[in-house]
């Protein structure tokens, strides 16, 4: 490849790397913003008004469902954030975006939409089928 040419196919990887670092980190500030607003209510005791006017079962069903809910936001939360640190950790080492079944590259479209994606639409889609067989067969 000619001096320019791979110059510029460097200075469009590079480009292209740093367009998916500030998706990863914005994605990143949106779900602390989002687990400090949950954190937020709950140290509020926003949930504490509904325990006050519980007056049955019925009711106090309803505050532990809605604590239960809030609890498991921020797990996906945790989840969601170790994920997108591994994919800066990867993006760092030049191994993002690379399909971990089959090694092709995963498309900049999808990885837009999620962004910490691990897997070709391909293979993501061959794991989905293989899944659907194993929770059928246990149904059986």
């Amino acid at each position: 490849m000619p001096k320019k040419k791979a110059e510029k196919a460097g200075e469009n990887e590079q480009q292209r790397r740093e367009r998916l670092r500030k998706l990863l980190i914005a994605k990143r500030q949106d779900i602390i913003k989002e687990a400090k607003n949950e954190i937020g209510k709950f140290i509020r005791g926003e949930n504490k008004q509904l325990a006050e006017t519980a007056l049955d079962d019925g009711d106090w069903s309803v505050v532990d469902l809605a604590e239960d809910l809030n609890l498991r936001k921020l797990t996906v939360h945790k989840q969601t954030l170790n994920k997108i640190d591994e994919a800066l950790r990867k993006l760092n080492e030049g191994t993002y975006g690379i399909c971990e079944d089959c090694g092709s590259e995963i498309s900049e479209e999808r990885l837009k939409i999620i962004p910490f994606a691990i897997y070709c639409v391909d293979c993501m889609g061959k794991r989905e089928e293989i899944e659907k067989l194993e929770s059928e067969e246990e149904g059986i």
